[in-house]
């Protein structure tokens, strides 16, 4: 099935050429059936997005479907722990991030899976911007309005999210916490239910990906208040950044990576971490390109940014524990 192009994500940079790539494939005689990208979100995020663009470039250029999987649920930790228990046979890959395989250490005590140590990393594939959203008649009309009016009504306002451990939640949690205020949160399966509800008017504000929000918020279905980069981003060039809004602590661009379980083989990820040359026929737009060597990857585990110090030891409000 072909999908259409999104403006909104241009994904992993790199100077393979297709020739080459085919040569590699052909010679390790992988893949050699279809391969499951394994997403731990409902349909319709970033998540998803993105691991069907990369799918749908590998299957035409190694020549093989590329069958994307939906296994929502617990933040993403339920999606990554069926991927962590597939063959180790380079035919189950997992599109996680910074949640999956970061915070989610923090958030679940009793997670099923050592993230640094049950998956081999073919790379970091993008980082998407997060902005600060909310309904269309919410009543704040820039930031500083929006977090005097979200701390002098927090007890009455609902905050989506993705789930404990969703990226949505990470950040979401880092902007309470920076604010001070406990709002109620309500949990959805993936960052597109999440979205629909906020443009329905069920939930009263969030932190999403531009890539789910961009359009939403230039069509005027939805308030942006700032988002979470150095940058403004072209996609919502009259949203400003976090510090030109007056609040530089919210930095929020997380990074999305492919996994295969741990023991995978290393040709065979090797001939998926040497597909990046989609930047050739994705049009850049709202997510950042990185590079898909693992060894990039390898360190962020380990990570605890100051930024990120707000949400891990932040204490999880009633009902969000694992």
């Amino acid at each position: 099935m072909k999908l259409p192009r999104r403006k909104f994500l241009h994904l992993a940079a790199g100077a393979a050429a297709l020739p080459a790539m085919s040569r590699m494939a052909s010679a390790q005689a992988y893949p050699a059936r279809p391969v499951t990208i394994v997403v731990p979100f409902a349909a319709g995020g970033s998540t998803d997005v993105s691991a069907r663009i990369v799918g749908e470039y590998m299957a035409r250029t190694l020549g093989q479907q590329f069958i994307i999987e939906n296994v929502p649920g617990a933040g993403g930790t339920t999606g990554s722990t069926r991927a962590m228990r597939a063959k180790a046979d380079g035919y189950t890959i997992l599109m996680g991030h910074m949640g999956t395989h970061a915070v989610s250490v923090s958030l679940y005590p009793n997670l099923a899976y050592k993230p640094d140590v049950d998956f081999e990393a073919i790379g970091v594939v993008i980082e998407v911007p997060i902005v600060v959203v909310a309904k269309k008649n919410f009543p704040a009309n820039d930031l500083k309005e929006f977090m005097a009016y979200v701390r002098a009504n927090a007890a009455k306002l609902n905050m989506a999210h993705a789930g404990v451990g969703s990226n949505v939640f990470n950040f979401g949690l880092l902007l309470n916490s920076l604010l001070g205020v406990r709002p109620t949160l309500v949990p959805f399966t993936g960052t597109g239910p999440a979205t629909n509800a906020l443009l329905s008017g069920q939930v009263d504000y969030m932190c999403n990906g531009v890539p789910e929000t961009g359009s939403h918020i230039q069509a005027g279905m939805l308030k942006a208040y700032a988002v979470g980069t150095v940058e403004r981003n072209p996609a919502i060039p009259n949203v400003p950044t976090s510090k030109e809004a007056g609040l530089p602590e919210f930095q929020a661009a997380p990074w999305f990576a492919l996994f295969t379980p741990k023991g995978t083989r290393r040709n065979r990820f090797a001939t998926c971490s040497a597909m990046p040359s989609t930047r050739h026929w994705m049009t850049p737009a709202c997510v950042s390109v990185c590079s898909t060597s693992a060894a990039i990857y390898r360190p962020r585990p380990h990570e605890v940014s100051s930024r990120s110090r707000y949400w891990l030891r932040a204490k999880l409000p009633a009902g969000c524990q694992s």
